[in-house]
C-alpha cells in the first residue's frame, strides 16, 4: 500500500493544528495586505481614510479630520522572539530612515495574534532618535518592562487629534 504526501498541506500545520497565518510570496505583498487590513479596520471604526497613490509619500495611510490629517506608517510582524513578537520600525522599503516630521503614528499588526498596536511616532522617535525594534504582544509577560508598548494595543482612540483649545473672542462682550 502506498502513501500519498502533500507537502503544501503539511506546511500549513504547526504543532498539530492548522495555521491561520496568511501566506505571501514576498514582503511587498504582505505590506499591501496589511495596509488593506488597516484601511478596513479604520473605516469600520468610522475614520475617513486617505491612501496616497504609489509609494512616493513617507507614510502609508492618512486619516482625515476636516482641516487636519494624521499620517500613519503601517507595519506588520510574525517574528516571534521568546514570549513576544519583534517589529522592525527602523527603515522603510527603500532603506531610508523614518523621520518624525513625516509620521504621526505607527500602526503595527501582529499577524499571529490578530492585534493592532497604534503607537504615536513621538513615542518611537523618543526625542528625535530613530525608532527601535520593540517587543509587542506578549504571550506570557515575564518582564513587564520588556513590553512597554502594550498600552498601545488596540488604542484606536489615540488616532483622533485632540481638540484644539477654544480661542477667546476678540472685540469684547
Amino acid at each position: 500500500m502506498g502513501r500519498a504526501f502533500s507537502f503544501a498541506a503539511e506546511s500549513r500545520f504547526r504543532n498539530g493544528f492548522r495555521s491561520s497565518m496568511p501566506k505571501f510570496r514576498n514582503f511587498k505583498e504582505r505590506g499591501e495586505w496589511v495596509e488593506a487590513q488597516f484601511i478596513a479596520e479604520a473605516l469600520g471604526r468610522g475614520f475617513t481614510v486617505l491612501k496616497p497613490w504609489g509609494d512616493s509619500q513617507p507614510f502609508d495611510v492618512a486619516l482625515y479630520f476636516g482641516t487636519r490629517i494624521v499620517r500613519v506608517q503601517v507595519k506588520s510582524t510574525s517574528y516571534r522572539v521568546d514570549a513576544g513578537y519583534r517589529c522592525q520600525f527602523g527603515t522603510n522599503h527603500n532603506g531610508r530612515q523614518y523621520a518624525p516630521e513625516h509620521i504621526d503614528f505607527f500602526a503595527s499588526y501582529v499577524i499571529p495574534r490578530k492585534a493592532w498596536y497604534l503607537i504615536p511616532g513621538s513615542v518611537l522617535f523618543n526625542g528625535g532618535q530613530r525608532p527601535t525594534t520593540p517587543m509587542l504582544s506578549p504571550i506570557q509577560p515575564h518582564n513587564p518592562n520588556t513590553y512597554r508598548y502594550e498600552r498601545y494595543r488596540e488604542a484606536w482612540p489615540l488616532l483622533r487629534p485632540k481638540p484644539e483649545g477654544k480661542r477667546p473672542r476678540r472685540g469684547g462682550r
